[in-house]
């Protein structure tokens, strides 16, 4: 939920016609084959992200305040709620890629009826519901996310290995050698300052006590990864936690999500299809597990989400995101300082996704957005190639079980001073 200062209505009509037009770009390309296919309870249908997120509005807005509003459908409700106990019942989230129809183009009616009852409510200029539409905004931003993530997943499996968007040759690029870079320690502060928009479980604002840390100055690379398979770190358990190892084995798993060796060459498949594996992109889709067992071989540790936020705080939020359209990780420009803390991709910490020091969820169900999730999952910093630029801010804590390795996930070491 918004905890956050109140935007201009007129700021806040443009924030939803960008956004609604993002979704609509990003399957500007695809068939309608591709986005109703499902590859696991994880993952879910592009089909249904569309809608899902029309839902969002018409559930949680247009039903509250317009009076009469009329779905074009009253058992989408059922089709496309997805967590919120409170909005009613659901369809199975292990079922959605069962749903043959609705169809995609009546999906994308259901869009625009949604878009059109939107505009016109916005036009009234009621600030409850443009703090409740820049909730919808940012969630509609979460699912852009997911649509990517979801979909290269699913077509991953696929033999001909179809790109997302169309490939690009890979740009030449010297590798940014690892440098170390020093923070005091102290009492500092993390949490969202109350500036702009920001959820819930990035509250209240709270102190913290912090020993002295240094932080690698840019990610991990892939080559540094390959030095990792090469070494056998996979199979060496004195890396890994017991429970890492056991779900590594049980998986088979012996590199990143995607990988696989061709002609003596490390390959991986992406938005843009097979391409080579750049050694200096920052290494990508690795879980928790894997990005622990790689800090403990390289003689490090993951940083604490409280370390990279001070760290991050007063720095610019840019870098490399789906709006820059290369929707996969880039090699670390040169310079001094920390690079990449934005885009690219997500770093795991060390910590836990538990609730600040006084957190209350809201009430009702959009109090379901984020505090039934503070269990068994793990924060991550920063946004990747995959994240809308307008929904970074320092503040932003993105969380996910530590086995999953679908998501932009990467890393970045920390260490003792």
């Amino acid at each position: 939920m918004q905890t956050a200062t109140r935007p201009a209505p007129a700021d806040t009509h443009d924030l939803f016609r960008e956004t609604r037009a993002r979704s609509r770009d990003l399957v500007a390309d695809l068939a309608p084959e591709d986005m109703v296919v499902q590859s696991m309870e994880d993952a879910s249908p592009t089909k249904w992200h569309l809608a899902h997120t029309s839902w969002f509005f018409e559930q949680f807005i247009l039903r509250e305040k317009v009076p009469g509003y009329a779905s074009p459908d009253e058992r989408f409700a059922f089709l496309f709620n997805s967590y919120y106990v409170q909005a009613g019942p659901r369809h199975a989230r292990s079922q959605r890629g069962l749903i043959t129809r609705p169809t995609v183009a009546e999906v994308m009616e259901y869009r625009a009826h949604v878009e059109a009852a939107m505009e016109d409510l916005l036009a009234q200029g009621d600030e409850e519901v443009a703090e409740l539409t820049t909730l919808g905004c940012h969630h509609e931003m979460q699912h852009q996310e997911l649509l990517l993530t979801d979909l290269l997943h699913a077509l991953s499996f696929n033999p001909l290995m179809p790109a997302i968007r169309a490939p690009e040759p890979r740009a030449l690029s010297e590798p940014l050698p690892l440098e170390w870079i020093g923070f005091g320690g102290g009492i500092r502060e993390i949490g969202h300052a109350g500036d702009g928009f920001a959820y819930d479980c990035e509250g209240p604002r709270h102190e913290v006590l912090l020993r002295p840390y240094e932080l690698a100055n840019r990610p991990v690379t892939n080559a540094e990864w390959i030095a990792f398979i090469e070494d056998g770190g996979y199979g060496d358990a004195r890396h890994w936690l017991m429970e890492g190892h056991a779900r590594a084995q049980a998986g088979e798993w012996d590199a990143p999500l995607y990988w696989w060796k061709q002609d003596g060459a490390w390959w991986s498949f992406t938005a843009r299809g097979a391409q080579p594996v750049d050694p200096n992109a920052p290494v990508v889709h690795v879980s928790f597990y894997e990005a622990e067992a790689f800090a403990r071989w390289a003689g490090a540790r993951l940083p604490t989400e409280a370390e990279w936020e001070v760290a991050a705080q007063g720095s610019e939020i840019a870098g490399n995101f789906m709006d820059d359209g290369a929707l996969r990780p880039l090699p670390a420009r040169p310079g001094e300082g920390l690079r990449q803390m934005h885009g690219d991709v997500w770093e795991w910490t060390r910590s836990g996704f538990d609730p600040y020091p006084g957190f209350r969820p809201p009430e009702g169900a959009i109090g379901e957005y984020n505090g039934k999730f503070m269990v068994n999952q793990y924060v991550l910093r920063g946004g990747s190639c995959a994240t809308p630029r307008a929904q970074m801010r320092h503040s932003y804590r993105n969380f996910f079980h530590p086995d999953r390795r679908w998501q932009m996930s990467g890393l970045r070491l920390a260490r003792d001073a």
